[in-house]
């Protein structure tokens, strides 16, 4: 962290000088599939995990940000890295920099290559960690596939103010040539991400167009030109997670892969802290009549997937337990959600500089019409809820540095 510049700047150039300095491992990577997108990214690439290992093949992975630990971004062929091999390939990364400014994202994700190209491996699920265009991760000349997931408001900061400036930064991972697969989009994202691919000769396979997805009967129907797939439905939770099905399902059906594979990507996924059921460990123990969730969501569009799965469920009095950071529109976050729950409970986060207090976050609940309470910790929160209303739903959410906080402290 003492190597990162002063002010966030997106640019390549550091990555670049890195990863020549470690002979570009970027280089020498197994077949890449490169996934962008606001939301849905870590759920689709879960899925997809699913269904190539099922199809016997060995599958890289890296992802970000982490829950509980650092080693949860960097999975080799099928497992977490190892602590030892971490460390050894962040000290190499350090010395060859020479002490020259690099962020932490870039530093670890040169990491992650070196760890990627010394490990054979069949497929790499590569997921940006921000934007696209400018994010560490876009160095690979030729993907085997892209994906861009569904592209809303987030980090206007570093992405633009509007959802077509955003879209266009997302859509920078596009290829010459290399096929793209396409998730729901606004009108005006997906026109930014259909003149791309047109300049570049990106074959393009968009949800509503190429490919469809949706729940009937309780089951997944998924249909593409060739043909219908009739499967259960994800294990993922919300509706929501039938579109980043569809997505991944498209993915593999691209890369030649059979039903089996199919059914396995929405049937064996596991993704944490996306409406996870906490059953076991300290918290829920603590409130065993209690229904308890978490989800790390923190965007307008993560709040309306949250509703979409809460109107889902069979009825029961819910509560909020909510940590946010004040980069985030929690008003925005908040607003889809006031239908579905009776109280919130502002937590602030822990060892997190760029938290709202709890009492913000309660202002900002209240300014929404939701009858909102400080409280110490998350433990606090659901020890006030269970004392009024012992047999409620709760759902820990508001942001994934909260999730992880809360993955650590309950084993």
């Amino acid at each position: 962290m003492s190597l990162h510049p002063k002010f966030m700047d997106l640019t390549l150039d550091r990555s670049w000088r890195l990863l020549e300095a470690l002979g570009n491992p970027q280089r020498t990577l197994p077949p890449v599939i490169h996934l962008a997108g606001t939301n849905g990214k870590g759920s689709t690439q879960a899925m997809i995990r699913a269904g190539l290992e099922a199809a016997g093949k060995t599958v890289h992975a890296y992802t970000s940000p982490h829950l509980a630990r650092f080693h949860e971004r960097i999975r080799v062929a099928g497992e977490l890295i190892s602590e030892p091999d971490l460390s050894a390939l962040l000290e190499e990364c350090e010395q060859v920099n020479g002490g020259r400014q690099i962020t932490f994202f870039e530093i670890t994700t040169c990491a992650a290559f070196l760890a990627f190209s010394r490990t054979p491996a069949d497929a790499l699920l590569l997921e940006v960690g921000l934007g696209g265009r400018l994010d560490a991760t876009n160095v690979i000349d030729r993907p085997a596939l892209t994906i861009i997931t569904p592209v809303s408001l987030d980090h206007q900061q570093y992405l633009g103010e509007t959802l077509a400036e955003i879209a266009g930064e997302k859509a920078g991972i596009l290829k010459r040539l290399t096929p793209c697969v396409v998730g729901p989009q606004s009108p005006e994202g997906l026109a930014v991400i259909e003149e791309k691919a047109a300049r570049l000769g990106a074959p393009l396979l968009v949800h509503g167009q190429h490919w469809h997805a949706r729940e009937e009967n309780g089951r997944l129907i998924f249909e593409d030109e060739t043909g219908l797939l009739d499967l259960p439905r994800p294990n993922l939770p919300g509706p929501h997670q039938i579109e980043n099905a569809g997505a991944a399902l498209m993915a593999l059906r691209h890369l030649g892969h059979d039903e089996a594979a199919c059914e396995a990507a929405v049937t064996r996924a596991f993704w944490p802290a996306r409406m996870q059921r906490l059953k076991t460990g300290p918290l829920p123990e603590s409130a065993p009549g209690v229904e308890l969730w978490l989800d790390g969501g923190h965007n307008p569009a993560g709040g309306q997937a949250v509703a979409g799965t809460l109107s889902a469920m069979a009825e029961r009095p819910t509560h909020l337990i909510c940590g946010m950071l004040n980069t985030k529109d929690v008003g925005g976050y908040l607003r889809p959600l006031k239908p579905f729950v009776r109280t919130l409970h502002g937590v602030t986060i822990p060892d997190n500089p760029a938290t709202l207090t709890g009492a913000e976050t309660c202002a900002a609940a209240r300014a929404e019409g939701i009858e909102a309470h400080e409280a110490e910790s998350p433990a606090a929160a659901l020890a006030a809820i269970v004392a009024k209303d012992p047999s409620a739903r709760v759902l820990i959410c508001g942001s994934l540095y909260l999730a992880g906080a809360i993955l650590r402290e309950n084993g």
